[in-house]
């Protein structure tokens, strides 16, 4: 794996939430809390210790204001809603997962011309939709926020179809010097870390095409047949 998460002392017991590896190196620790990585698929995370529990971290996504018509958050979305559309055929089904109070994704989405469902562990938890398959799946500031992200994303891939998409945006781990001072890591609810070598575990293990856009949006296509493609940034 990437040699930025190399030269600290392992961790005993403690095993990787994505691909359940068992070697895993201290990373970081704070006033507040202790971040491990992976060896593997590069992911960093939060042990379970410090997670807050269900009311706490409700009453944080509370305190969100996403306004489907805030012109502000609609440009915030816009960085993965814009290549994902060029990439859509008319009239396409889509999830909206993690979509929040204020489903402000799905609206744009619809306003485009395509159906959209919703799923959140809080706001809208029917997991009825997840046992759907869709054309595209968005989850926008969402896993770094999953307790299982193996089984979540083992969730949304198979909800693909065949050629669909999968549009993530998060921030992303660079160097353990930039870990120390990011804001990404003040918030509570953020408990995994995504790093480009984890998106690549990731196309790797699902065998989907790989697309980098920008420094916090990923697009993963769900393989039609044969051989997934190459990575490909924009």
């Amino acid at each position: 794996m990437n040699s930025q998460f190399g030269g600290s002392e392992t961790r005993d017991g403690a095993v990787c939430p994505l691909c359940r590896n068992e070697k895993i190196q201290e990373y970081h620790r704070d006033s507040v809390r202790e971040y491990l990585a992976c060896t593997h698929c590069g992911l960093v995370f939060v042990p379970r210790e410090y997670w807050l529990d269900p009311a706490a971290e409700k009453a944080e996504y509370d305190l969100h204001t996403n306004d489907p018509e805030d012109a502000g958050y609609r440009k915030f979305l816009s960085r993965l809603t814009d290549p994902l559309l060029t990439r859509l055929s008319p009239g396409s089904r889509g999830l909206d997962f993690g979509c929040g109070p204020g489903p402000a994704l799905a609206a744009v989405m619809a306003e485009a011309g395509h159906g959209v469902s919703l799923y959140d562990l809080y706001y809208f938890p029917d997991r009825r939709a997840l046992a759907q398959t869709y054309d595209f799946i968005t989850a926008t500031e969402v896993v770094e926020h999953l307790k299982d992200p193996l089984a979540e994303l083992e969730t949304l891939f198979a909800g693909l179809n065949p050629g669909g998409w999968l549009g993530i945006m998060t921030k992303q781990v660079s160097t353990p010097e930039a870990f120390k001072n990011w804001h990404y890591i003040r918030d509570l609810t953020h408990i995994c870390f995504f790093s480009p070598s984890t998106f690549e575990y990731l196309a790797r293990r699902f065998q989907a095409r790989l697309l980098s856009v920008g420094n916090d949006v990923i697009l993963f296509q769900k393989h039609s047949s044969g051989p997934a493609g190459h990575q490909h940034k924009e």
